[in-house]
């Protein structure tokens, strides 16, 4: 499969993106569950290069490999804390948003406001929203694997 478009970088664009990654890696949110919100979000959606990106920086950040295999897996393994999987509980409503799909449910959302305060929980919707942004961009393109931005 080949990209549709070669990527072309909008000044304006990448601006207004580094100001919203500023204001998630800006909120205390740790960065190893950015990471892994980021990786669950572009599994669901099937976003190659997004996963490809979100393991190489999780790796930056000190992650695993057990863990980042097993991200898929997350209910069914020892490998997380409750934080983390109220995290990828809230990513993995807010990404399955389609038709009849419950979305976030009272209960992740209690979860969720268990384990982060606003501005915490501010930036991890942020970042699923985002990251749910340039995966529909990257099918839409067909963007490939190997990128990192």
């Amino acid at each position: 499969m080949q990209a549709r478009l070669k990527s072309t970088t909008n000044p304006d664009v990448t601006t207004a993106v580094q100001h919203l990654y500023k204001a998630i890696h800006s909120s205390g949110v740790d960065p190893r569950v950015l990471e892994l919100v980021h990786l669950r979000t572009s599994q669901i959606n099937g976003c190659s290069p997004c996963v490809h990106a979100a393991v190489a920086s999780a790796k930056k950040h000190g992650e695993t490999d057990e863990r980042l295999h097993n991200v898929v897996t997350w209910r069914e393994t020892p490998f997380f804390t409750e934080q983390e999987r109220a995290a990828l509980a809230l990513t993995e409503a807010a990404t399955r948003i389609q038709d009849g799909a419950p979305g976030v449910t009272d209960q992740i959302w209690a979860e969720a406001t268990a384990h982060f305060d606003d501005g915490r929980l501010s930036a991890i919707i942020l970042n699923i929203a985002l990251t749910n942004f340039f995966n529909r961009i990257n099918h839409t393109i067909r963007e490939q694997a190997g990128k990192t931005w």
